[in-house]
């Protein structure tokens, strides 16, 4: 009881001081600070927690809101992974704010979907939640790298709440979850995926389909740009090409940036142009 009162204790200080206004010096005027706060809990469970980096001068009616989602095939990987997109988010987009977050993980058959869809979605009802306290805006945009891309997308199309995104970002992110299973990149995948998931297509063809994000794209749905390699061994590029033509289909927003030469991820010039294009897809999308 003692060790619970003292994290609560420290949990509201460190909230407190995050929000604290500063004396801009020769104005008088107050200025709230930049801050940034670590393994913020949506959840009971360790993993269901997230990164915040709350810009300066932010508002309740302006400060927008950028939702990172890490990859690893749902079974691996961590926020910390998309450290080096904060960085490079934060100072292209020095208006926003940003949370990375975790999710619970898929391993040994403890975790099985939906889980992750359920995390994500719990993440983002805490960030609306909060959004108050943290003195951000409700304008989300989701991204996310592979597997994180995935439920950026699932959770764009498929829900209404906690929000409707302004726009989605996928670094070549599933979209067909049946189509992955029966038309893999790579004979691994497959078993891989049962694994995962906890059945195959044909034990289970609903979860399946409703893990798929192609399968609810609406004209409503938000603007999307997706980023794909075209050497991936892993996530075909036919999955964000179907994805894209039922988006074109349906008179959404889109674009899709394809790489001939890179593979499940990049770096260099290519990563910088993957930026320069979201942040243009952005400026043009996003008010």
């Amino acid at each position: 009881m003692k060790n619970r009162f003292l994290l609560y204790f420290i949990s509201v200080a460190l909230f407190f001081f995050s929000c604290q206004k500063i004396i801009e010096p020769g104005t008088g005027t107050q200025s709230i600070a930049a801050k940034t706060i670590l393994n913020v809990s949506y959840g009971n469970d360790p993993l269901q927690d997230m990164d915040v980096y709350l810009p300066a001068s932010r508002s309740s009616s302006s400060t927008k809101v950028l939702v990172m989602i890490h990859g690893g095939a749902w079974e691996s990987g961590d926020k910390a992974d998309l450290n080096e997109y904060v960085d490079t988010m934060k100072k292209r987009l020095p208006d926003y704010a940003i949370f990375n977050i975790n999710y619970r993980l898929s391993i040994n058959g403890v975790n099985t979907f939906p889980t992750q869809e359920n995390d994500t979605k719990a993440a983002l009802q805490y960030i609306i939640d909060n959004a108050g306290n943290y003195i951000i805006s409700k304008k989300l945009v989701l991204l996310g790298a592979s597997a994180g891309g995935h439920l950026a997308l699932l959770q764009g199309y498929k829900y209404n709440t906690p929000v409707v995104p302004k726009a989605i970002i996928s670094f070549f992110g599933p979209t067909d979850m049946t189509a992955m299973y029966n038309d893999p990149a790579n004979p691994l995948i497959p078993p891989q995926l049962a694994i995962v998931v906890g059945k195959t297509p044909v034990q289970d063809p609903a979860l399946y389909a409703n893990s798929s994000p192609v399968n609810f794209v609406s004209s409503s749905s938000p603007p999307t740009i997706l980023l794909h390699g075209g050497q991936d061994p892993l996530v075909k590029p036919s999955q964000a090409i179907t994805l894209q033509a039922k988006l074109q289909a349906a008179g959404v927003v889109n674009e899709y940036v394809f790489y001939p030469t890179d593979g499940h991820g990049w770096v260099g010039p290519d990563l910088s142009d993957s930026f320069d294009k979201i942040q243009a897809f952005l400026a043009a999308n996003v008010q």
